[in-house]
């Protein structure tokens, strides 16, 4: 997956808003794209919400921004009783929201926006809460939302303010002498803070003129909060909206305590947000957008791995060598127990060397010396015939190894397959590999078909081991043909010449005849007998080929193999994941810096105006 580029930002214009929102677009479909892509680096649960969040939002910032003047989104929240609904009746001047002094009465969202604002312009989270229109021309480009009691005993109205809070451009945190430092609101507000625009209100200000046990007033210890949360200087206003609302409603009130500042809230709402300001607002806004991108973007990124995968390769050298060697004793010693019919087959094999009559005469031999021997009567892991039949000329050797890897597989290797998995992991964990990449894989690397490998390996090797004794190199190669060759001619020539002895004797000028009778008949047999029982001992003596003499080799070559199979399966893991996590970790960082060069360009956009009240330092 590769980022979509980001649009050019041109320089700054009366319309910068609108042209970051293709920007904007080009980051949230970048975002998108990379979070439905298949990845080998997992995302915890809360990484992909804030991540998916982020992406809303950004759609959100592009939609809201591509207009010739946005508006300003001011949201009030707070706790139950706290007078949001009262207050927003005063700013409104008049009853548009009902309010109760002794239980939560706002469920809806209530949204107060001027008539000649057309509702689908409303952000679509709007647009299903109460929509009160209003003809107040200071408040054309400002919406107002009363939200539901955040502290509510119902739930749902809690989850209502969070779907709405990623809509508000400024937050008007609401609180009262009782409820200024609620808990649950403070939490919120600690999590929205570097992504909104906070102003406060400190509302039935009639009630906080006197200072506590403690000698602090709610305004002063409030404000020492947020000081604490950064805020140098925190745009802060005392309210009675009470008295406000029903001197609106022209009813008799007393003249506001000393310090109320209601007024300066409708103006600062109405005539201070001035287009600079909302544009700086809005600025601000996508500005802490993008860097809460960029950190939810470096903790989701793939590890650097550098030297890790190396050093793992390392580790699992020994585990997989002793893992090989235990493979080969295990399917060496299944093999025992049918070292006869290794040794017919070889001798099958062998005597494929010999022509003439020395061939036959092995052949013979080595039907009567292994015709008790039926291989597949004696293995109880290979199915059997309803009638007996003899060891067969051809051995099936791949049925065989495939038993013997069955048998094997079964007794001990399954088990140690998944417990060298287990070791594997454990050794890698202790490099330092990110367990949550390389679990899934390795375990799924001891599920393969490794009977089969093991069946293969026996069959190489036990071929291996053929070749190497029936076609051997050097001195012992030259002692072989010399055998083979007396075997192939000294049968014949001898046969020949006690036939030529025996015409000669019968046709013999001189008349003896065949004096022995019998015995001279026999005895061309007798020494073509004598002849291939020598050879076949010479043979037996100097090119043996039984079990006893290849068991330690075919051991080792089987070691060696099996050695070969677990590398080339786990040992090119490690690097091949750190591979692509390499990569996964350069798409991360793509999208980082794109977000940043946005970021940047943005950077000095809030200092051309008045807002820096509305923001606490990170």
């Amino acid at each position: 997956m590769t980022s979509e580029p980001i649009p050019s930002i041109p320089p700054q214009s009366v319309a910068v808003l609108r042209t970051l929102s293709p920007a904007l677009r080009g980051l949230e479909r970048g975002l998108r794209g990379w979070l439905d892509t298949s990845r080998r680096y997992p995302l915890s649960m809360m990484q992909r919400a804030t991540l998916e969040g982020v992406a809303t939002d950004l759609r959100r910032q592009s939609d809201a921004l591509d207009v010739d003047r946005p508006l300003l989104v001011v949201m009030l929240m707070g706790g139950t009783g706290v007078g949001k609904s009262t207050l927003l009746n005063a700013l409104a001047g008049g009853t548009i929201a009902p309010a109760s002094f002794t239980r939560p009465t706002t469920r809806d969202p209530i949204v107060y926006y001027h008539e000649s604002v057309r509702p689908d312009r409303l952000d679509p989270a709007l647009r299903h809460c109460k929509l009160i229109p209003h003809d107040r021309p200071n408040l054309e480009h400002k919406v107002i939302v009363d939200t539901p009691d955040v502290d509510s005993t119902e739930l749902a109205n809690r989850d209502k303010l969070l779907r709405l809070l990623p809509v508000a451009d400024v937050v008007l945190y609401v609180g009262s002498q009782e409820k200024y430092h609620d808990q649950i609101v403070w939490d919120i507000f600690q999590q929205q803070r570097k992504r909104r625009a906070f102003a406060f209100v400190l509302n039935k200000w009639d009630r906080c003129t006197h200072t506590s046990a403690t000698g602090t007033r709610p305004d002063e210890d409030l404000i020492a909060d947020l000081q604490g949360e950064g805020f140098v200087d925190p745009q802060l206003f005392r309210t009675c909206a009470q008295l406000w609302l029903e001197r609106a409603m022209g009813m008799a009130t007393p003249e506001p305590p000393e310090g109320e500042q209601f007024r300066e809230l409708s103006t600062w709402i109405e005539n201070g947000l001035t287009r600079l300001e909302i544009e700086a607002i809005k600025a601000r806004g996508v500005g802490q957008l993008l860097t809460h991108t960029r950190e939810a973007l470096a903790e989701a990124a793939p590890p650097d791995l550098g030297e890790i995968p190396q050093r793992v390769q390392a580790a699992w050298a020994r585990p997989l060598a002793e893992e090989a060697t235990t493979v080969a004793d295990t399917l060496v010693n299944t093999l025992e127990p049918y070292q006869r019919e290794i040794e017919h087959h070889f001798a099958l094999e062998g005597q494929r060397r010999f022509r003439g009559i020395m061939g036959w005469y092995l052949q013979f031999v080595t039907r009567a010396r292994y015709a008790s021997s039926s291989l597949r009567e004696r293995i109880p892991f290979v199915s059997r015939s309803a009638r007996k039949v003899e060891t067969p000329a051809a051995w099936d050797l791949a049925l065989f190894t495939s038993a013997c890897a069955d048998v094997a597989s079964n007794s001990q290797l399954d088990a140690r397959g998944r417990a060298l998995v287990d070791r594997l992991l454990i050794d890698a964990d202790t490099q330092g590999f990110p367990l949550s990449v390389l679990t899934e894989p390795v375990e799924a690397l001891a599920k393969i078909d490794w009977r089969q490998r093991w069946a293969r390996g026996l069959t190489e090797g036990l071929d291996q081991i053929e070749k190497t004794w029936t076609k051997p190199r050097g001195v012992r190669r030259v002692l072989q043909g010399g055998i083979v060759f007396l075997a192939d001619w000294v049968p014949p020539v001898a046969l020949l010449a006690a036939l030529g002895n025996l015409l000669w004797k019968a046709f013999d000028p001189q008349g003896k005849g065949l004096s022995n009778g019998w015995l001279d008949i026999l005895l061309p047999a007798i020494i073509l007998g004598v002849v291939l029982f020598v050879l076949q001992l010479l043979i037996y003596l100097l090119l043996p080929l039984r079990w006893a003499a290849i068991r330690e080799q075919f051991h080792d070559e089987l070691e060696r193999r099996v050695r070969e199979e677990l590398d080339s399966v786990y040992h090119k893991v490690p690097i091949e994941l750190a591979e692509e996590l390499e990569r996964e970790r350069k798409q991360v960082e793509k999208l980082i810096a794109d977000t940043g060069e946005v970021a940047t360009w943005l950077s000095g956009r809030e200092q051309s105006a008045n807002i820096g009240g509305l923001y606490g330092r990170a």
